[in-house]
C-alpha cells in the first residue's frame, strides 16, 4: 500500500518521482497514492508514449481523468489536454494515445451511486465568480465530493478554513501557497477530515481540488 493513511496530510511533487513502467507497453506511471498493485484505489500521474495503448478494462469503482498534456483518445473519443472525464462504476473502454499525453488519474473512488459521465473541455468552459477574487468551474458534484478547477489571482489570500472530509490538490499552474510551504506546479497534496489552512498565492495559480469524498476516521 502506498499513502493509504487518510489521517495523515500527503504532498508529493510529481515532477521529482520517476516514471515507473506498467503492465501496458508505452504507458508509464507516478503513483501518488495505491491500494494494491493493481487493484484497488490508485491515484497517479500517467504518462502514454506516441502510440501507446491499453487494453480493454472494466473500472468497478469509476475513473476519473485530468489531461494534462497531449491527447488521450478510447473508442468513444478524442479528449485534448484541460480535458475532465468520469467514466462510473462498470465502464470499460480500450484508451491509447496516437501522439502522447500525461494524465491526472484516479481509479476505484466513485460512490456505487455516482453514474453519471462527464466530459468538459475546460479549455471552453467560461469560469464563475467565487469567494474574494477567485473563479471556479464546477467539475463534478455527488453526495459530499465536490470537484472543481480554481483560479487564483496574482497576490490574492484566502481565509482560514477547515475541510469537512478532506481535501486534494493537483497544482496545475503557478504556485499554491500555505502556511506549510511552497507547492509548485505538479504539486499533489492530500489534506485529512477536518485539516485546516490559510492559502495564498504571489503568482496566477489554477489547482483541481476535490473536497468532501476522505474518510472521517482514519482507515
Amino acid at each position: 500500500m502506498l499513502n493509504m493513511d487518510f489521517s495523515q496530510r500527503i504532498v508529493i511533487r510529481s515532477a521529482e518521482l520517476d516514471w515507473v513502467k506498467s503492465p501496458a507497453g508505452g504507458v508509464l506511471r507516478k503513483p501518488l497514492e495505491r491500494e494494491e498493485a493493481e487493484r484497488g484505489r490508485a491515484t497517479s500521474i500517467v504518462k502514454y508514449e506516441p502510440g501507446a495503448s491499453f487494453q480493454t478494462h472494466q473500472h468497478p469503482l469509476g475513473e476519473e481523468i485530468f489531461v494534462l498534456d497531449g491527447v488521450f483518445s478510447d473508442e468513444h473519443g478524442d479528449y485534448p489536454a484541460g480535458t475532465y472525464i468520469r467514466n462510473p462504476p462498470g465502464s470499460s473502454h480500450a484508451p491509447f494515445s496516437e501522439q502522447g499525453c500525461t494524465l491526472f488519474v484516479k481509479l476505484h473512488q466513485f460512490s456505487d451511486t455516482d453514474r453519471n459521465v462527464v466530459r468538459i473541455d475546460t479549455k471552453n468552459t467560461p469560469w464563475l465568480p467565487g469567494q474574494g477574487n477567485l473563479e471556479v468551474m464546477p467539475l463534478h458534484s455527488h453526495e459530499t465530493e465536490h470537484c472543481a478547477l480554481v483560479k487564483w489571482p496574482a497576490g490574492e489570500v484566502f481565509k482560514p478554513h477547515r475541510h469537512f472530509g478532506g481535501e486534494e490538490i493537483l497544482v496545475l499552474s503557478g504556485e499554491f501557497i500555505d502556511e506549510n510551504g511552497r507547492y509548485p506546479t505538479g504539486t499533489w497534496i492530500r489534506s485529512p477530515h477536518l485539516s485546516t489552512h490559510t492559502p495564498f498565492v504571489e503568482q496566477e495559480t489554477i489547482i483541481y481540488v476535490k473536497t468532501g469524498h476522505l474518510p472521517l476516521s482514519p482507515t
